[in-house]
């Protein structure tokens, strides 16, 4: 029985192993045609490729420069960079410059509280820190970077055993941490809502009520001087834009209580928007027509 060598031996021997000529010409031929197709497949999908890269590169060139697409892109570009440096948001943001905080936070305004009675004006919640939130709100709007305290210095001296009488000790810690964190301030405002009864507190302007504006400063703080030039200034710009929306400038008596922490920084100035009567809609209008005013003495400072 022969072996699978012997066998294949065989093979080789019976079966002639040289093809024709006619089956090696008509094979080379197929084998041509073959290479050919495939050849000229490659190349349409090679042009297919370059002209669709052209097309995009038209497209991409109509979008940024006929379009406002430059405009998006760097305003991704500038997103990205911001966030491939997050760890360093805070250091690489604008600076702050202009700090708003509330001695006495919880003065309110009684027709949002359903009341009648001036000594139940004060909430938690309702109060004067909106009117705070809302200027500083303002002042960012137009590019005025502003930051707010909203502390309830209320419950802190509630937790500290402490009268409202030492409230200014409260919001005085407030204030030097800020500046000490923040040395680009240059601007501090402590608001508050006046006593007074409406018609003191109220003026109409194109036929709508805007809460006035009271300023106080302390004139036994180390820097009065600038801080009466300040408020003076603020106080003129006011009045010059938008008659009768000021009530002047206060001085108080030199009692060691009116420092009103203004010794702390100049351009300092304690401002109450309106009164017990004045709804948060007329302190909100005044809000906006006052950050127009610090804008341009901002703009003056700088």
């Amino acid at each position: 029985m022969l072996n699978e060598k012997d066998l294949m031996n065989t093979i080789k021997r019976t079966y002639q192993q040289q093809p024709r000529e006619e089956f090696v010409v008509s094979t080379e031929n197929i084998l041509r045609q073959k290479a050919r197709s495939m050849d000229k497949r490659i190349q349409v999908k090679r042009l297919s490729a370059v002209w669709s890269g052209v097309f995009l590169f038209a497209v991409a060139f109509s979008w940024i420069f006929l379009f406002s697409g430059k405009d998006v892109l760097i305003n991704a570009l500038y997103n990205l960079d911001e966030g491939a440096s997050s760890s360093v948001i805070n250091s690489t943001k604008k600076e702050p410059l202009v700090f708003i905080y509330h001695t006495h936070n919880q003065e309110s305004f009684t027709p949002e509280l359903n009341e009648s009675s001036s000594e139940n004006a004060f909430s938690d919640s309702n109060n004067i820190t909106l009117v705070g939130k809302k200027l500083s709100e303002a002042l960012n709007e137009k590019n005025i970077n502003a930051i707010y305290d909203d502390t309830d210095i209320a419950s802190v001296l509630n937790e500290r055993d402490l009268m409202f009488a030492d409230s200014y000790l409260i919001s005085r810690e407030i204030l030097q941490n800020t500046l000490n964190e923040h040395e680009s301030i240059k601007m501090v405002i402590d608001l508050h809502r006046d006593s007074q009864k409406r018609e003191a507190t109220t003026v109409k302007i194109n036929g709508k009520d805007y809460a006035r504006i009271l300023f106080a400063v302390s004139s036994i703080s180390e820097h009065y001087d600038i801080n009466n030039e300040f408020a003076i200034e603020l106080n003129s710009k006011l009045e010059e834009l938008y008659p009768g929306i000021t009530r002047g400038i206060y001085l108080p008596g030199e009692s060691a209580r009116n420092n009103y922490n203004q010794d702390l920084h100049p351009n300092s100035v304690l401002v109450e928007i309106g009164g017990i009567e004045n709804s948060l809609e007329e302190t909100y209008r005044t809000a906006e027509i006052f950050a127009e005013v610090v804008k341009q003495v901002m703009d003056d400072l700088e």
